[in-house]
């Protein structure tokens, strides 16, 4: 069955107009809505389309393909199922691909790579938020909203989240495997599975790209050694700034759990982006013809191929074609879609009985006696084991666990816009945690007190010893702040920079037992700050960052022509609106509140704007209003912090002469 003609109807609202182009999946075209609007269709393959499983995986999804709307990603339209046809419709983006850049220009300045790959991060953050993982990230699905000559921030769009949904459980039930070989990260590789921090190794390797102008891993030999190389060797330095390549390292570690997040890793790159301004890009080098290998006891080879296989990679990477290898793919840029051949591992060969009636070994009298000395060695063994050790019992579980440690919890943002990301790992010659926590900003600076709760292992543990590092702390006082937590932390005097963010270390007197343990106290942490933050009946105004659920815009009900307008910005808690505590009030008269300052940067976070028409004023700061027309229905929108579509209740503007009526 062909995809489809140009002038054919794609159901009942669009029809086909031009091929842009074709892939491993489907094609990809241009379609006509009934409404005029011109949108891309991707036309799955009609293999796809005769799996019951798939097409009843796709009308599932459609839900929450149609909801993933964000600035920087692609939106899906609509899914059109139509006999042995399935399409996704989304939304035509004119600008080209990061794969026409990196072909046309080569290297990019630093900035601008670094600028590029936070708006993907910015795309992954609000996808790992609904639960969507997109599993392909690579330059074909990263799209310019216009040609990369007139790119400006703002312009990058990341497509084919649906593709890696709706086809992505056939593909890994076909060949165990979904992904492009240059940008697959090495636990899908080696365990044929991958999350959040799957597509923040991707998108690392396209950062290393469009710095380096190729893929780390990008060398001589198949597309098999190409994937191989993300299991087994370290990527090659390249000659960017130490920070830089900081990043990129941690982007691309083997391990999962030593990745950042997708918003850590968005706040540091614009960090660096406007440090690296007016830097050239790097030279176009030479894929290098040998690899640095990693460590061989961490290589791990399972999930996507059988054990033979397994054995085999482990023994003997694969560095040339031998005409056995899995075929992976068109190429190493390609999505795989298509079932990985087993290639036959030859086990040896068992020497060949030297005669057919040969007595076996286990019979002869050399093999009793020796047998017979065994059992009475083992047994004087044990014997001597009990004696010496009477009282032996299994380790107490208080030693804490006898390998290290590692866990991470990442919250979602709060209204504020802070987000918190918590990272401990325990190292049993210390006996001690050391727990990271990284707070991020996203539209306005934060600032002031935050608090953090330190557990002991159980409830009925004490509050264990901490140390903070790069910090002003002290025990929270529930007589001061209002927030009554036990084993809380009043870090004082933090700055989170917008769009940037901020760690803070400290080291715990907790040892863990085992992983289930570690993970159940990093948990019970978070859960207890969550708690003791959003209590609805704690009174006060401290830690606002953590604690302001919203904004409340007051105005008189009735104000005369022409007269500045009084404007009241409540904080909203957990448990309401606060008049007593205004965070701002204009016109103002004095300085702004302490919590004003925390949560929008003081009055530079404050922007008020008409909301009836012209019949208000705003002064050049934004901060005054003035009324100036009649107008029997009137409101005041604002923007405070992060907090960026507040609107006042209606109120009316009448003339001076009516005002006492």
């Amino acid at each position: 069955m062909e995809f489809a003609q140009t002038g054919q109807a794609l159901g009942a609202s669009y029809r086909f107009g031009e091929r842009l182009g074709t892939g491993a999946v489907g094609e990809v075209w241009t379609v006509l809505a009934a409404d005029g609007h011109t949108y891309a269709a991707k036309v799955l393959r009609p293999e796809h389309a005769d799996d019951p499983t798939l097409v009843e995986r796709f009308v599932r999804e459609r839900s929450v393909l149609l909801g993933l709307k964000d600035r920087s990603i692609v939106t899906v339209r609509d899914m059109v199922v139509e006999g042995p046809r399935l399409a996704i419709v989304m939304d035509y983006v004119a600008g080209g691909s990061l794969r026409d850049v990196v072909k046309g220009i080569g290297p990019l300045p630093p900035a601008d790579a670094l600028n590029v790959i936070a708006e993907v991060f910015d795309a992954l953050v609000f996808a790992h938020s609904k639960g969507v993982i997109h599993r392909d990230i690579k330059p074909d699905n990263v799209l310019l909203a216009l040609p990369w000559a007139e790119w400006s921030p703002g312009g990058v769009r990341v497509s084919d989240f649906g593709i890696a949904d709706v086809v992505g459980e056939r593909i890994r039930q076909t060949t165990g495997l979904i992904g492009t070989p240059h940008y697959m990260p090495p636990e899908l590789i080696s365990q044929g599975r991958s999350g959040p921090a799957g597509d923040v190794y991707s998108t690392g390797v396209l950062l290393y790209e469009l710095l380096a102008g190729r893929t780390p891993f990008a060398g001589p030999g198949t597309d098999f050694s190409i994937a191989y190389r993300h299991v087994s060797s370290r990527p090659p330095r390249i000659p960017v700034d130490d920070e830089v390549w900081g990043l990129l390292d941690r982007l691309l570690s083997k391990d999962p759990a030593g990745r950042p997040s997708a918003l850590e890793a968005a706040s540091t790159l614009r960090r660096l982006a406007s440090r690296l301004a007016g830097h050239g890009p790097l030279p176009l080098g030479e894929t290098p013809a040998e690899f640095d290998e990693v460590e061989r006891s961490a290589t791990v080879i399972r999930g996507a191929f059988t054990a033979e296989e397994a054995a085999a990679l482990a023994s003997a990477p694969p560095a040339d074609n031998d005409g056995e290898t899995p075929d992976l793919g068109q190429s190493g840029n390609a999505t795989i879609a298509r079932p990985t051949p087993r290639r036959e591992v030859r086990q040896p060969q068992s020497r060949q009985e030297e005669t057919d009636d040969a007595v076996p070994f286990w019979r002869t009298r050399k093999a009793l006696v020796l047998a017979g000395t065994g059992v009475l060695l083992l047994a004087a063994m044990v014997a001597g084991f009990i004696v010496l050790t009477p009282d032996s019992q299994p380790a107490d579980a208080s030693q804490g666990a006898a390998e290290q440690l590692s866990a991470q919890l990442q919250e979602q943002p709060l209204p504020t816009g802070l987000t918190i990301t918590r990272r401990a790992s325990f190292e049993p010659s210390s006996g001690k945690v050391r727990l990271t926590v990284s707070y991020s900003a996203q539209k306005a600076p934060l600032s002031g007190d935050f608090l953090e709760v330190v557990p002991g292992l159980s409830d009925q543990d004490a509050c264990p010893a901490v140390v903070w590092e790069g910090t002003a702390a002290s025990r929270n006082q529930a007589s001061i702040s209002g927030v009554d937590v036990e084993c809380g932390w009043k870090l004082s005097e933090l700055q989170v920079p917008q769009g940037g963010s901020l760690q803070l270390t400290a080291q715990v007197s907790v040892a863990p037992a085992d992983q289930q343990a570690f993970d159940d106290w990093l948990q019970a942490g978070s859960e207890a700050t969550t708690a003791a933050t959003q209590d609805p009946e704690v009174r006060g105004t401290a830690y606002p960052v953590q604690r302001l659920m919203g904004v409340e815009l007051r105005t008189p009900s009735r104000v005369v022509t022409p007269s500045p307008l009084k404007i009241t910005l409540l904080p909203v808690w957990a448990g309401g609106s606060d008049e007593l505590n205004p965070l701002y009030v204009s016109p103002a008269a004095g300085k702004p509140s302490q919590m004003l300052a925390a949560v929008a940067g003081g009055e530079q976070g404050v922007r008020f704007s008409d909301g009836c028409g012209g019949a208000l004023a705003v002064d050049s700061s934004g901060l005054t209003v003035t009324a100036l027309q009649i107008s029997p229905q009137c409101t005041v929108r604002a923007s405070v912090g992060n907090f960026t579509d507040l609107q006042s209740p209606g109120f009316g503007i009448t003339s001076r002469e009516n005002a006492g009526d």
